[in-house]
């Protein structure tokens, strides 16, 4: 069983890089191309230009980091449910103009032979704490 995929992305030679609003707006329109449901999200320019800011998703969330000196993004796309997070981090990919994309996928969660740990409402036996 797949809970959720976690999607890192290297972002070279990008253009957007120093406009929040902008940024913010690329990764909106990813994560509803994806499936995913915007619940609000926070931005932050550092002086020199450089963006960080997260999206909070109903399926988790989408980071970035931009670094424009070196004209390079780090993205990071956490989806679960019925989302393609993969389909997110290329769309914001392109809306940021990245020249060159690395993205790697990772499925993360429990095994399917990992058993839930349910709370059990027994009594302690005698003599444990």
């Amino acid at each position: 069983m797949t809970f959720a995929k976690h999607v890192i992305a290297e972002l070279y030679d990008v253009k957007i890089l120093t406009g929040p609003k902008q940024i913010e707006a690329v990764l909106q329109a990813a994560a509803q191309e994806a499936g995913a449901t915007v619940l609000g999200g926070h931005f932050h320019i550092f002086e020199g230009g450089g963006v960080t800011g997260v999206l909070l998703l109903s399926e988790s969330h989408i980071s970035i980091h931009t670094w424009p000196e070196f004209s390079y993004a780090a993205l990071d796309v956490f989806m679960c449910g019925a989302t393609n997070p993969r389909l997110a981090a290329e769309r914001a990919a392109a809306g940021l103009k990245a020249g060159r994309s690395e993205i790697r996928e990772i499925t993360r969660g429990p095994s399917q032979t990992t058993t839930p740990n349910l709370p059990d409402n027994s009594p302690p036996e005698r003599g444990s704490v």
